[in-house]
C-alpha cells in the first residue's frame, strides 16, 4: 500500500488496461503506461458480464477472454510488470471471479506484487470480510462513488480502510471516452474530498490532456481507462501508447 500512498505525494496519475487484452504483448502495455507517465496501473481482470464498463472496456474483455486469459494469468502478468515497475499496482476485478477462496486469492494478489484491489459488484455492506482479509495482509481495498453518492455516503466509503483511495465516477452512466467534463465538476470533486477520508481520484470519460489538468487542479489522482483500451482496439504499438500516455498525462503548466 505504500506505493500507493507515494504515488498521491503529488498528484495520482492512474492508467486502466484489461489484463490480456493484445494477446502476448499485454506486459508490455502495461510497462508502456508506467513509462509515459502512470504511477498507478489499473489491471483489469477480464469478465464475461462487465457492469459500469461501456462498450470500448466490454470489447477489450470479450478480446481478452478470446485470447485465453484466466485470472491465473493475470496474476502472472502482475508478477511480470511488478518486477519491471515501481509503480503502484490495482486489480480491478469482480466479486465472482474471487469468492470462492478469498484468503487465497488475496494472498496470491499480495504475493504478486499488487498494492490494491477494487471488486466493482460487492456492495460496501457486503465487503467487510474483504476488507478485513486485506488489511491484514496490507493491501487497499478501493470503492467508488458515483454523481449520485450522497456526502454521507462517501464518508462510509472513504473510512478505515487504511492507504487506499476513492474512486470518484464524476459521469453518469457507463465508462467510455467523452469530450468534456461537466461545468459544475469542480465544485462537486471539492465536496467529495472535503467529505473523503482518502485522497480521491477521478474518472470515467477522460480523454484528453486539458481533462486531465482540469481534474487535477482540485483533485488528488485522475483515472484514464477507455481512452487507452481503445488505442490498443486500433492496434497502436508499446512505444506509441508510451507517448500517449506521456501526452495526455503531460502538465499543462499555463493553467
Amino acid at each position: 500500500m505504500q506505493r500507493i500512498k507515494e504515488a498521491f505525494t503529488n498528484k495520482a496519475k492512474i492508467a486502466y488496461l484489461t489484463a490480456g487484452d493484445g494477446g502476448d504483448i499485454s506486459y508490455n502495455y502495461f510497462l508502456a503506461l508506467a513509462k509515459g507517465g502512470a504511477n498507478i496501473l489499473e489491471i483489469g481482470v477480464p469478465f464475461s458480464d462487465p457492469i459500469a464498463d461501456g462498450v470500448v472496456i466490454q470489447k477489450a474483455m470479450k478480446r481478452s477472454l478470446a485470447n485465453g486469459t484466466t485470472l491465473i494469468k493475470v496474476l502472472e502478468l502482475c508478477i511480470k510488470v511488478r518486477s519491471q515497475t515501481e509503480a503502484a499496482i490495482i486489480l480491478f476485478t469482480y466479486y465472482n471471479q474471487i469468492h470462492n477462496n478469498l484468503p487465497k486469492f488475496l494472498n496470491d494478489a499480495k504475493n504478486a506484487g499488487i498494492d490494491g484491489i477494487l471488486v466493482i459488484d460487492l456492495p460496501y455492506e457486503e465487503s467487510s470480510q474483504l476488507i478485513f482479509l486485506a488489511n491484514k495482509i496490507g493491501l487497499a481495498v478501493i470503492f467508488v462513488a458515483a454523481v449520485s453518492t450522497s456526502l454521507a455516503r462517501i464518508k462510509q466509503l472513504s473510512n478505515n480502510i487504511a492507504n487506499g483511495f476513492l474512486y470518484y465516477a464524476c459521469q453518469k452512466g457507463t465508462t467510455g471516452v467523452r469530450d468534456e467534463l461537466s461545468v459544475e465538476i469542480e465544485n462537486r470533486i471539492q465536496e467529495v474530498k472535503a467529505n473523503s477520508f482518502l485522497p480521491v481520484a477521478v474518472g470515467f470519460g477522460v480523454s484528453n490532456n486539458d481533462m486531465v489538468n482540469r481534474i487535477l487542479t482540485i483533485a488528488d489522482g485522475c483515472i484514464i481507462g477507455s481512452y487507452f483500451v481503445n488505442a490498443i482496439a486500433n492496434n497502436i504499438s508499446a512505444n506509441e501508447l508510451q507517448n500517449l500516455a506521456a501526452n495526455i498525462f503531460k502538465e499543462n503548466k499555463n493553467k
